[in-house]
């Protein structure tokens, strides 16, 4: 079944913004977007502050068309919605009229009539902010929480479609899972590092 929404998520820790994720295919796809650089409930938590801050609610054609430097403002203001604000602020935008503009402002119809996981992850991948790692995780956590399995889905997803894995955001369900997920990121950096040397 495709696009999908989860019931629940734990990906930030306050019940509002997992909420927010798990009933707006929108918010989930800005998370993903804010999710480098900072921890994962801080970048998941984001849409829900730009929302707050946009008058309650979510609307990607509002930030699209929001004035840039305005926009940057907004995710500046304390607590900044991630700790590089401008540069997030122009990817979020860019997301934002990419949805506007081909998807008719609804993240869920990127992946809602996806053929397979080879047309999901290239749709995926065509958006801003969305490289060759970054992707494939999305696949996952679409796939693992949020129903959308198109027919090969884990494979896209590659070693993130694994069941049962604890790699990344997409297998983070609860505290114990987070704990799982940051011990085996921790360990990945570990072992790049020791090759590097």
């Amino acid at each position: 079944m495709l696009g999908m929404t989860a019931t629940e998520m734990y990906l930030t820790g306050n019940p509002g913004a997992d909420a927010l994720l798990a009933s707006d295919p929108n918010a989930l796809l800005l998370g993903m977007v804010l999710d480098q650089q900072v921890p994962m409930e801080k970048a998941f938590a984001g849409p829900a502050v730009i929302a707050e801050r946009m008058g309650g609610r979510l609307d990607v054609r509002a930030i699209a068309d929001a004035d840039p430097d305005g926009f940057a403002a907004l995710c500046a203001q304390r607590p900044a919605i991630h700790r590089f604000p401008a540069a997030m602020a122009k990817r979020v935008q860019a997301t934002c009229r990419v949805l506007a503009d081909r998807y008719d402002g609804s993240a869920a119809n990127v992946w809602s009539d996806a053929a397979d996981g080879s047309d999901l992850l290239a749709r995926i991948a065509a958006l801003p902010g969305f490289g060759a790692a970054k992707a494939p995780i999305f696949v996952a956590l679409l796939g693992k929480q949020y129903g959308v399995q198109p027919p090969g889905w884990r494979e896209a997803a590659g070693i993130y479609g694994e069941a049962g894995s604890h790699r990344s955001v997409a297998d983070v369900v609860d505290r114990p899972s987070l704990e799982l997920v940051r011990a085996a990121k921790k360990a990945a950096k570990a072992a790049a590092r020791s090759s590097a040397g």
